[in-house]
């Protein structure tokens, strides 16, 4: 359910508290200096760039995460293929275990 806040009417504290609660808050607003812009280069560390060299910095991690994704793909692919396997196994003996409780149920 959404609900409006006053934020002109929160301190400090508040605005923390309400930034940790919901982690997408959109509001209004304008750039004044469209050349620099901030970027979240990680861990909570803010950088100032140009608008070109914030293009560059973004082109370089989304081809770094492109290749490490293409890395780890076949491990992804071994052990889903394994994992497939352990569910068909743990399947197969559970329904060997159902027919055998059903039969020693009628044998009794």
């Amino acid at each position: 359910m959404a609900q409006s806040v006053n934020i002109t009417e929160l301190n400090l504290p508040q605005l923390e508290m309400l930034k940790n609660q919901l982690d997408q808050m959109y509001v209004p607003g304008k750039l004044h200096d469209v050349e620099h812009v901030l970027i979240d280069v990680g861990t909570g560390y803010y950088v100032e760039k140009t608008a070109e060299d914030a293009k560059d910095f973004f082109k370089r991690k989304i081809d770094f995460l492109t290749k490490q994704m293409e890395k780890i793909q076949p491990a992804l692919q071994e052990k889903h293929a394994m994992k497939q396997a352990v569910m068909e196994m743990m399947s197969q003996k559970f329904q060997q275990l159902t027919t055998l409780g059903v039969t020693q149920a009628a044998k009794a």
